[in-house]
C-alpha cells in the first residue's frame, strides 16, 4: 500500500520516525513529506502569503523524504501534486506528541489537518496521536524531543499498533468520502491495549492565554478544558483514561445534518 506520511511536530520528530519504521516493517510503501519546523495547533492553515520551499532529504528513514517549509496541509498538498512519483493510496499524519482528542483539540490540530488534506484530495486518511502525561511532556521538551526509555517503549508499541491498523482502515475507506480515522494511543500503551470505537469528547476550552504582560503579550497556557459530553457514548478522552486505544471516525459530510 502506497502511503504518504506527514506530521505537525516536524521532520526530526522521533515520533514520526517510529511510525515510518513500523509502517515500512509491516510492508507498506512509504513516502514522507513533513514540516521543517514544529507546526502544532495550526489547524488546516495553508501558507497563502509566502512561497513554500520543498527539498528532498535523507533522514535515515529508508524511504523518499522531503522537507517542506510550511504547514502539514502545505506538506500534503505539495507532495501529492508535485513531489510523489505516483499518487498515494492513503495519507497518514503523526505520530503526534500528545493527544488529539475532543473537539477543542481535533479542530485545532495540525496532525488532524494533515490527514484532512488527504481527504480533500479524495484519499482515505488517518491521524495518529500519542497521549502523554504533563510530566512526560515537560521531560521530553527538556530533553530536546528525545524520548526516554519508558516513553520510547510506549511509542514503539503505539507505532506497531498503528502499522497494524492503518492498512485496514485505508482499505475500508472509500475514496472521496471526506472521512478521517483519528487514532489516539494511551500512555502507557501495551501489546494488549484494546481498540475502542469512540466519539470526540465535547470539551469547552476557555482561558488558553495568559493575561497581558507588561510588554503587551499573551502566552499560551495549556488546559484540557471542561468535558461537557453527554452521557452514553464512549468518548476518546474516556477511552484514553481507561488505557484503551481510541478510534474515532470523523465524517465531515455529517456537519450540519
Amino acid at each position: 500500500m502506497r502511503l504518504l506520511v506527514t506530521n505537525d511536530d516536524g521532520i526530526d520528530s522521533p515520533f514520526l520516525t517510529e511510525l515510518v519504521l513500523a509502517l515500512r516493517s509491516s510492508g507498506q510503501d512509504v513516502c514522507v513529506a513533513a514540516p521543517r519546523n514544529e507546526q502544532s495547533w495550526v489547524g488546516a492553515a495553508k501558507s497563502r502569503n509566502r512561497p513554500v520551499h520543498s527539498a528532498p532529504a535523507d533522514k535515515g528513514l529508508g524511504c523518499p523524504t522531503w522537507i517542506v517549509d510550511g504547514t502539514p496541509s502545505d506538506c500534503v498538498n505539495i507532495a501529492i501534486d508535485h513531489l510523489l512519483p505516483e499518487p498515494p493510496e492513503g495519507v497518514v499524519s503523526g505520530i503526534n506528541v500528545g493527544l488529539n482528542a475532543s473537539l477543542g483539540f481535533i479542530i485545532a490540530s495540525g496532525t488532524v489537518a494533515g490527514a484532512w488534506e488527504g481527504a480533500l484530495h479524495g484519499l482515505p486518511a488517518v491521524a495518529v496521536s500519542q497521549d502523554v502525561t504533563y510530566e512526560v511532556y515537560e521531560h521530553l521538551k527538556s530533553a530536546n524531543g528525545k524520548p526516554d526509555g519508558t516513553l520510547l517503549s510506549t511509542l514503539r508499541m503505539s507505532a506497531s499498533h498503528a502499522a497494524r491498523l492503518i492498512p485496514g482502515l485505508v482499505a475500508a475507506t472509500a475514496p472521496r468520502t471526506f472521512v478521517i480515522h483519528n487514532l489516539n494511543f494511551p500512555y502507557p500503551c501495551r501489546a494488549d491495549s484494546p481498540v475502542k470505537h469512540t466519539v470526540p469528547a465535547r470539551n469547552l476550552v476557555p482561558g488558553l492565554f495568559s493575561p497581558q504582560a507588561e510588554d503587551g503579550t499573551h502566552r499560551l497556557i495549556f488546559t484540557a478544558g471542561e468535558d461537557v459530553s453527554p452521557s452514553g457514548a464512549l468518548t476518546d478522552r474516556a477511552a484514553l483514561a481507561a488505557g484503551w486505544i481510541s478510534h474515532s471516525i470523523l465524517d465531515y459530510t455529517k456537519l450540519g445534518t
